[in-house]
């Protein structure tokens, strides 16, 4: 692992959690699920990031390491069905 990995496995979780919080926002403001449902998969992807930067052990080619983003994948999944589920309704 190169000294630099380190570093950009933080930002990256920086940008997730930051990402989060502007959904966070933006529910605020609309009161619409729809941007909770995706503040919660940008916080599932900085997990998954701070997984991989905690636990450099696990290796690249576990699967423990993609869980939470496959959890943050289906959670943007659900929010995208929920709201075109409440929308035809």
């Amino acid at each position: 692992m190169s000294e630099l990995t380190p570093f950009l496995q933080g930002a990256i979780t920086l940008a997730c959690f930051a990402i989060g919080i502007k959904f966070l926002k933006y529910w605020r403001l609309s009161r619409d699920r729809f941007f909770v449902w995706f503040a919660v998969a940008f916080w599932m992807f900085a997990a998954g990031w701070v997984l991989r930067a905690f636990a450099p052990d696990i290796g690249e080619n576990n699967y423990l390491v993609f869980l939470p983003r496959l959890a943050g994948f289906l959670t943007i999944l659900i929010g995208i069905l929920d709201k075109n589920r409440r929308s035809t309704s």
